[in-house]
């Protein structure tokens, strides 16, 4: 119920540039980090939706102090081009502060230090200083008043699980749960083109206008129904004798439609076989 509501509530405040910081390039860059680095499961996530929360709000705040946004286009481009330039020149900086907060809220082991941020930012031919980076984490952590302690995806995937076999779904748990980190990592990473494929279902047309992709934005936001997606997806694969039982149970814990589970799951199958047949 707690998750629910936080899912809600995010959704409710959605604001209209929500994805714009999640392209393949930049959540590839936080995977790729958090490997190196040995970081758990959840840090990645955590990482890309505080990146994303954190550039939303900058961007916001730097436009409201130069005019807002319908201004830059109209008379301010040459002040919108030096906000982008300010973005661009601190984007890697601020993605590594983005990991370094994620880990050090996981409480792991392999929490990241200054010193191995450094060394990986010297390593890119930056030259930032310890302060700098510690100047950096804190502006994180204003802009986004310190919230940064969110549900990810990955948190509705486990406790759905852990729903699932409370209720009596005889599921291999650990398979499972592996098979679902891996699907959501590929749905991080091919995301436009899974929520493509939803629209275009959900619409019943290969052109939707830009009225029904605003209108889309909480549905490619709503961790919930990823979450059920994901595991539906992994059932489907791993075991798929009980599938329809899992997505019937799934409709009555979540309350999302059979017809939404599954269509979801035709679209995360259809980007892994990569074919355009029904």
């Amino acid at each position: 119920i707690h998750l629910a509501t936080e899912n809600e509530q995010y959704l409710s405040e959605l604001p209209e540039q929500a994805g714009y910081f999640k392209e393949t390039r930049i959540v590839e860059f936080i995977f790729l980090l958090s490997e190196k680095w040995h970081l758990d499961q959840s840090t990645r996530y955590q990482a890309v939706e505080l990146l994303e929360r954190f550039m939303i709000k900058q961007v916001e705040q730097m436009c409201d102090g130069r005019g807002n946004a319908e201004g830059c286009d109209q008379g301010q481009r040459s002040s919108w081009s030096s906000v982008r330039d300010q973005i661009i020149n601190t984007f890697v900086l601020r993605l590594v502060s983005c990991v370094q907060l994620a880990s050090k809220l996981s409480l792991h082991y392999s929490r990241v230090t200054s010193d191995t941020a450094l060394k990986f930012l010297q390593s890119l031919k930056y030259s930032y200083t310890k302060q700098e980076l510690l100047e950096s984490e804190l502006a994180v952590l204003n802009t986004l008043h310190f919230h940064i302690n969110v549900s990810t995806p990955l948190a509705y995937v486990e406790l759905l699980l852990e729903v699932l076999g409370y209720n009596g779904c005889l599921l291999p748990a650990k398979p499972l749960h592996q098979l679902c980190v891996q699907l959501l990592d590929f749905c991080y990473l091919t995301r436009e083109t899974i929520y493509d494929t939803l629209l275009k279902i959900a619409i019943e047309n290969s052109t939707p206008s830009k009225l029904q992709i605003a209108k889309f934005l909480t549905v490619k936001e709503d961790f919930m129904l990823l979450a059920v997606g994901v595991i539906s997806t992994g059932v489907f694969i791993l075991s798929p004798g009980p599938w329809e039982q899992v997505v019937e149970h799934l409709n009555c814990i979540t309350g999302i439609s059979t017809q939404s589970i599954l269509e979801f799951s035709y679209a995360v199958v259809r980007r892994i076989v990569g074919s355009t047949t029904p």
